[in-house]
């Protein structure tokens, strides 16, 4: 008889080992996995953790604000060059459409006053 009781035993020992079952699922889905505790906090952070990361969003925003602003000073510096060329080069033109007609002591007589209205119109 001791023989038969330890037959029994093994396989109720192996079922166990293979899955724990709880019960029956009560839709009858036995298939499915076991849901968990619906938990929504359980992945938020500690306030000084979020403090820390908006303190690095913000230097970095800055850090790419000041790179920006320093990327449009040299573009506008460029562009006012270009300006200031543009302006020298129609003066030459004109006071050498002007020296085609008057003469050039007159032409450099009128550069020098018109220097001088430039200097007081600004």
């Amino acid at each position: 008889m001791s023989t038969a009781v330890e037959t029994q035993a093994a396989p109720v020992a192996e079922v166990s080992a293979v899955s724990a079952v709880k019960g029956m699922r009560k839709n009858g889905k036995q298939w499915h996995d076991n849901k968990k505790a619906f938990r929504p906090r359980a992945n938020q952070s500690s306030f000084e953790k979020r403090a820390a990361e908006r303190k690095a969003l913000d230097a970095t925003k800055a850090k790419i604000k000041e790179m920006k602003d320093e990327k449009e000073a040299e573009r506008q510096r460029r562009v006012e060059a270009i300006r200031t060329k543009r302006a020298a080069k129609e003066e030459r033109e004109r006071f050498a459409k002007m020296e085609e007609k008057m003469h050039k002591k007159r032409v450099e007589r009128l550069k020098r006053r018109e220097k001088r209205n430039k200097m007081l119109a600004s």
